[in-house]
């Protein structure tokens, strides 16, 4: 499971993260939410081991994200937020780089390329430079990365933006089939991502966890049995 223990991370004299404590265990999708400022970016960062944390502790499936980075890297497929890549490589090549870097050999490199190719609906735009591509096709080429290595943790930050409804809707199904044999979490600002795809949700807001429960445990503690007037109630009218 991934376990987050006191997680702080400060900058100066901004405490962005403030002694954070969670435990995700396999099975379960968590959405991640909070307002602009939160804290989200920053804590899937940690978990993710792209960034220190100036205090606390993470572990991924028993490995400390900090003292055996290699060792939980290995167990995790991130996507950053802006799905970030070499543009001016095409998908093709971008994706066998990332296999070669993760250490697929030989006919498991080619079946998970292929795999993954097909999954998020690649094909025909393998040959074109990714920064040609739309905003969606590049997104869908992070996704690919993230899930290429077939992870036991996916961490996923903001994986529809720039989808439109219908590409919405084929990752969020694609997240369903994957999601019982592993361990997802999911940062966005789109609540209804999290009650279309998640079975657990966590609400930050300046760094510290307000709610922990899942989507419809929370939207029922709102006057109208909303989520969304659950999460401006609780975070003082703040949007997502």
């Amino acid at each position: 499971m991934i376990e987050v223990q006191g997680l702080i991370k400060e900058y100066g004299r901004l405490r962005a993260v403030d002694d954070l404590s969670f435990r995700v265990a396999p099975g379960e999708v968590l959405g991640f939410m909070g307002p602009n400022g939160a804290g989200k970016t920053t804590t899937m960062r940690i978990v993710a081991g792209f960034l220190p944390a100036t205090a606390g502790r993470v572990t991924v499936c028993g490995h400390d994200v900090e003292t055996e980075a290699v060792q939980a890297k290995q167990r995790i497929g991130y996507l950053p937020e802006g799905a970030p890549s070499y543009p001016e490589m095409t998908p093709r090549s971008f994706l066998e780089f990332i296999a070669d870097a993760r250490g697929l050999k030989a006919e498991t490199r080619r079946k998970r390329l292929d795999e993954v190719f097909a999954l998020l609906h690649l094909e025909h735009v393998l040959e074109q430079s990714i920064e040609t591509l739309s905003k969606g096709y590049r997104r869908r080429v992070g996704l690919a990365q993230a899930l290429l290595h077939d992870p036991e943790v996916l961490i996923l930050d903001e994986p529809t933006d720039g989808l439109d409804p219908n590409q919405k809707h084929e990752v969020r199904e694609l997240i369903g089939r994957i999601a019982k044999s592993k361990i997802i979490v999911i940062s966005t600002h789109l609540l209804e991502e999290v009650e279309a795809v998640c079975n657990r949700a966590i609400i930050i807001a300046r760094g510290k966890i307000l709610a922990d429960d899942t989507p419809r445990k929370l939207a029922a503690r709102g006057k109208s049995g909303r989520l969304d007037e659950f999460f401006r109630t609780i975070t003082g009218g703040a949007a997502a």
